[in-house]
């Protein structure tokens, strides 16, 4: 019988793949914008539809982003940072060694 993978094997196993290094960056990044955008939101008092409404969203749309189920374009990014009365800023930096 063969002996079974834990949790961290496959992980590694399926970071070797070929793509896998990216698709795990941006569920990073989209995770942690959303939690950003939902931190926001929340420190405001806010319902999702509140929200929505303010960027001229859907809930649902709203919802999915916070979860980190999507990556929104910068014109959703910025629509978002205006309905919270934030500033979006894109950065580009050389990292650090």
């Amino acid at each position: 019988m063969a002996e079974r993978s834990g949790w961290a094997d496959l992980r590694d196993q399926r970071m070797k793949e070929p793509g896998a290094a990216e698709a795990y960056d941006a569920a990073r990044l989209a995770f942690e914008l959303g939690r950003t955008i939902r931190g926001m939101r929340e420190d405001r008092g806010w319902s999702q539809s509140t929200l929505a409404a303010a960027a001229d969203m859907t809930q649902s749309a709203v919802a999915r982003f916070e979860a980190g189920g999507t990556v929104p374009s910068i014109p959703v990014l910025e629509r978002l940072a205006r309905a919270l009365d934030a500033d979006l800023v894109v950065q580009v930096r050389p990292r650090v060694a």
